[in-house]
């Protein structure tokens, strides 16, 4: 795609939040932010509740990410939210896909965004790469209360294995923080609980559109688990379109790749009059 043939947002001061997910810190959004800023948008990336301002401070205190759960971070930006002076675009990746869903749902926000999005509750495959990817949390129960880190070859399997392994480990050191095991544990048994947290409300034909984003090589959250989504999403006559990545992996937001996935939102929402 040519960076310039992005058409600019409609309503020049329309705020966008960026909603990451487990495993990195918020400023890994700073230069979707920057762009989204430079088309006229309003663009933020808060962190989730309990988020220090940095990486590095992050690594030194996990107890600050510990036992924040799915519906801890849905009030934390949906109170976020209400303090704007208009809905937002709502743009997040893997859990922050979920919780972007989640307030969608909710009628938060004029559109949603969700990038290689958690699991949401309904949504059956379980592939084996994201049982290996979310191993480090699963296999200790405890971690449930605890927020875990990955080691660089950790995160070269969940996040890094589309791209060089020397590109890998650049983004390793760069963003990643320890992260809460409770939401991988909610989302875990969303299917055996009727009230889990990890229910989005698929159905509301009233909400404004949505636009999944997968990557082919993830192995965090299978193009299967995207499929799954979408069809979650059957009962709703909203826009939910899907979008393909078929060599991108979990890292896609980040790597150095980021700005064709950048420009193909851009493209979307413009599309969508936003």
């Amino acid at each position: 795609m040519n960076h310039d043939d992005v058409v600019p947002p409609a309503t020049a001061s329309t705020p966008v939040l960026f909603i990451h997910g487990l495993w990195l810190h918020a400023t890994s959004w700073t230069p979707w932010v920057e762009l989204f800023s430079e088309r006229g948008y309003d663009a933020t990336a808060p962190g989730w509740p309990g988020d220090p301002d940095t990486v590095e401070e992050a690594r030194a205190h996990p107890e600050r990410l510990a036992d924040h759960g799915i519906d801890d971070v849905v009030e934390h930006y949906a109170a976020i939210v209400r303090g704007l002076g208009a809905k937002p675009i709502l743009i997040g990746h893997s859990f922050g896909g979920m919780i972007a869903q989640k307030l969608l749902g909710q009628d938060l926000a004029v559109a949603a965004v969700a990038i290689d999005a958690a699991q949401i509750k309904g949504v059956l495959p379980l592939p084996l790469s994201a049982l290996r990817a979310t191993l480090p949390v699963f296999k200790n129960p405890a971690n449930r209360h605890r927020a875990v880190s990955l080691t660089s070859e950790q995160f070269r399997y969940a996040f890094g294995n589309a791209v060089s392994e020397e590109e890998s480990l650049r983004l390793y050191e760069r963003w990643t923080v320890p992260a809460p095991g409770k939401p991988l544990f909610e989302a875990a048994a969303a299917n055996f609980n009727p009230h889990s947290p990890a229910k989005v409300a698929t159905d509301n034909a009233s909400r404004g559109p949505l636009l999944l984003i997968s990557g082919g090589q993830d192995h965090t959250v299978p193009e299967a688990v995207t499929l799954a989504t979408l069809k979650q999403y059957r009962h709703s006559d909203a826009i939910t379109e899907i979008l393909q990545f078929p060599d991108r992996a979990h890292s896609l937001t980040i790597d150095s790749g980021w700005r064709d996935v950048a420009d193909s939102v851009l493209a979307w929402l413009g599309k969508q009059s936003l």
